[in-house]
């Protein structure tokens, strides 16, 4: 084995399913769990009954990934249904995203996360305005590796014309879109064909199956810089600094380790980390994805919201930045107006102050005539905050670059947004 093929065995891939409803992203990862075989008899058996409900012969795959009543009532995907698979070589974390879009801001929720998305397009009857708008999104939230899954070839008769006609579309898309590693995959969630075996009817392929490219995908790489945004401000009653207070959070990236200087952002106060505490104890360093405590080796002034990071790879503290937003709400947004704007701990006022344009799904191109952004758009616009943020464009790091918007007088999230470029005052 490999150095490479020892990495991915321990290394867990984050992939999306998405696409237009009816494409067959449920039934896709049914046939993707019940071919790995990691499904247990008492789930087999559950759905085999359920099917036989249902007036159905054999076992609805889209049964295991569709759990909630009205979904099964509905049959669509509505909500993001979280699966978690391993094979011999490698973990997975599936999210099988609503197709349908009115379920827009759920795709976005699933795949924000995610290294890989799998956009699903039916062969007979090829690419739909949600599947672009699908790919739009992989785009936006700068997911390194798409695979367009051709599915129902077995609707298509197998047809190597049709699926070369459907992957040269949508390589026409990527393009626009600026999505430089796809790989498009026919196959048949329904009979099995090149999801994880290959099967019989689809000898002309020459490549991958489903399960092959995804053991095989890279995932995004580790973000080097620090950011640690601090949850909680507490006095320490722990360790050795018990007379100083502790601030509580997550390493979002990069690592902390006792002795580094950090810099507390936006306010630019340094100070030496003097302990590193967590509920198992102490540590001389830690990485992305640890919960833990920070004592420094002085009082300083720190609050919720604040980052620490390090001088040499800090974020920008600005005012105005613009962004890219998938504008969820069905209020359309209205520059001027104030939003909360909360980004990982911290809620700061901020207004739009005017959409520069709105991406046009059916050329795939930016519409700078546009005024606002309704319900689904996407687009791109300039925000002003009340007070200083510490903020990375997103495509740098996804968490100091990302945020949502949350209407002040309704309390619902409107949109997702991702830094594109920060103003500098």
């Amino acid at each position: 084995m490999g150095t490479g093929e020892t990495l991915r065995e321990f290394t867990t891939l984050r992939f999306t399913t998405s696409g237009s409803v009816d494409d067959g992203k449920s039934t896709l990862i049914g046939r993707l769990l019940l071919d790995s075989k990691v499904l247990l008899e008492d789930q087999l058996a559950a759905v085999a009954r359920t099917t036989a409900r249902n007036g159905a012969d054999g076992l609805d795959l889209s049964l295991f990934t569709d759990g909630l009543t009205a979904e099964r009532e509905q049959g669509i995907t509505i909500d993001v249904a979280w699966r978690y698979f391993a094979t011999p070589r490698r973990r997975f974390i599936i999210a099988d995203t609503p197709g349908h879009e009115q379920y827009t801001r759920n795709m976005v929720t699933g795949a924000s996360t995610a290294s890989l998305s799998i956009v699903l397009a039916d062969a007979a009857r090829g690419l739909a305005t949600q599947t672009r708008r699908h790919a739009a999104i992989a785009s936006l939230l700068a997911i390194p590796h798409v695979i367009l899954a051709v599915n129902k070839m077995d609707l298509a008769g197998w047809s190597r014309e049709r699926f070369d006609a459907i992957a040269g579309e949508f390589a026409g898309i990527a393009r626009s879109l600026g999505l430089a590693r796809v790989t498009a995959i026919p196959l048949s969630a329904l009979e099995g064909d090149m999801v994880v075996s290959r099967g019989e009817n689809l000898s002309w392929y020459a490549g991958p199956t489903l399960l092959e490219a995804l053991e095989a995908a890279s995932p995004v790489d580790p973000v080097t810089a620090l950011r640690f945004p601090v949850q909680l401000v507490s006095r320490s009653r722990f360790g050795e600094k018990a007379d100083r207070r502790a601030y509580l959070g997550r390493v979002e990236s990069g690592t902390i380790a006792v002795g580094d200087t950090v810099v507390v952002r936006p306010s630019g106060v340094e100070a030496k980390v003097a302990e590193i505490v967590t509920l198992e104890g102490t540590l001389e360093a830690a990485g992305a994805g640890r919960s833990l405590s920070v004592v420094l080796d002085r009082q300083v002034d720190v609050a919720r919201g604040d980052i620490l990071t390090h001088r040499h790879d800090a974020p920008a503290v600005a005012r105005r930045f613009t962004a890219r937003l998938a504008w969820l709400d069905r209020d359309a947004l209205v520059t001027g107006r104030r939003y909360w704007l909360k980004q990982g701990t911290k809620s700061v006022r901020a207004t739009v102050d005017d959409v520069l344009h709105r991406l046009d799904l059916a050329s795939l191109t930016p519409d700078a005539s546009a005024q606002a952004l309704e319900f689904n758009d996407l687009g791109l616009a300039r925000l002003t905050v009340a007070s200083p943020l510490a903020v990375d464009p997103y495509r740098a790091n996804r968490h100091t670059g990302s945020f949502v918007l949350i209407d002040d007088a309704t309390h619902r999230t409107v949109a997702g947004g991702m830094v594109e470029e920060v103003a500098r005052d």
